[in-house]
């Protein structure tokens, strides 16, 4: 990792990049309310729809209920919303047929990537503005930001 540099730009000091990313997630939270609103669920479904969609080995209760640091109660009330609603289905496909797997529906999938689409279309847009290796350090700054962030500890209530 890189020494931080003895001073930094207004441009890329901590201030502005708080600035930006506050903005960004406010932006973001904007179309997730939105999905949530127009489809009976909580912002918390929708993160959990991400968690499933994001997940790289099939999502179980537990591990969501690890990654959006809720209750067990929480994760079955959001769970069950999502299941009612069409978004997920359950299933038992182990050897140990108490794990449960969760799965984002196909038709839930779809009308997700229709709702979300312009916010590919700004990605795609903005993306554009920069060369492949602007877009690989950013990709990397992404990532690292990720990583530092799921380090943290979870807040007490």
């Amino acid at each position: 990792m890189k020494d931080p540099a003895p001073e930094s730009s207004a441009a890329t000091d901590l201030v502005s990049f708080a600035v930006q990313l506050r903005r960004m997630n406010g932006e973001i939270n904007r179309l997730v309310h939105a999905f949530a609103a127009g489809h009976q669920l909580h912002a918390t479904d929708v993160q959990a729809l991400g968690a499933i969609l994001d997940a790289q080995e099939p999502m179980t209760p537990g591990r969501l209920r690890a990654h959006l640091g809720l209750t067990s109660g929480a994760v079955t009330a959001c769970l069950d919303r999502l299941e009612r609603a069409g978004h997920i289905r359950r299933s038992r496909e182990s050897q140990d047929r108490r794990v449960v797997h969760l799965h984002y529906e196909d038709s839930a999938r779809a009308a997700a990537r229709a709702f979300f689409q312009p916010l590919a279309v700004a990605t795609e847009n903005a993306r554009t503005r920069f060369s492949a290796e602007e877009l690989t350090v950013v990709m990397g700054f992404l990532t690292a930001l990720n990583e530092e962030l799921s380090d943290l500890p979870q807040p007490a209530p």
